[in-house]
Parts: structure tokens; sequence; C-alpha cells
């Protein structure tokens, strides 16, 4: 920010400059001072979305791999004689893709 906006729109030194990038990337709007330049903005709009983005990806992926873990808690391993899957509901007597007799 401090190449990009120079000192007369805030950004007065590189320490300064390093201080509100980060406080851009963790909160949700600015500081003091943002940026004024286009390119100034567009480079703080990437950063503010990378930054989301290392949050919302591994949230995602956790929450999936959760999910699949209960759904799978809830099934039992036995595997059907006739088709030979697994995955049936605890309380199945028949298969449920091909119905044999479990």
């Amino acid at each position: 920010m401090y190449l990009i906006e120079k000192g007369e729109n805030g950004f007065t030194s590189i320490p300064d400059s390093v201080y509100w990038a980060i406080v851009t990337i963790t909160t949700v709007g600015y500081g003091d001072i943002s940026p004024v330049t286009p390119l100034g903005k567009f480079v703080a709009s990437l950063i503010m979305l990378l930054g989301y983005g290392i949050i919302a990806v591994p949230t995602g992926i956790i929450t999936t791999e959760v999910t699949l873990a209960m759904r799978k808690r809830d099934q039992k391993n036995e595997v059907c004689p006739g088709c030979g899957k697994e995955g049936h509901d605890l309380d199945a007597e028949y298969c449920k893709w091909c119905g044999t007799k479990l």
C-alpha cells in the first residue's frame, strides 16, 4: 500500500502500511485510512478475499468431514451377500441397493 497509495493518502511509512494491510485482512471494515486509488482498492479487495478464503475453505472442509462421519456412524458395516455393498441403515433387514435379506 505504501508503494501504491503514497504518503498523501495516509500511508506515510512502510510499517504503517503493513499495519493497515493487517487491519484490512482481519476486520470487516477499514480503520482510519483506506485505499483511495483504483489500484489500491483492487489490491485491498484481493487481500480481503484471500483472508476470507483462508477462513472459509478450511471451515467448509471440516464441516463436510464432520457431516460424513456422522452419517457413517448411523450405518452398519454389514456387507450385503447379494451385491457386496455396505452402509445400510442400522435397522435395515434388506439391502437398500439390491433387496437381498441381510
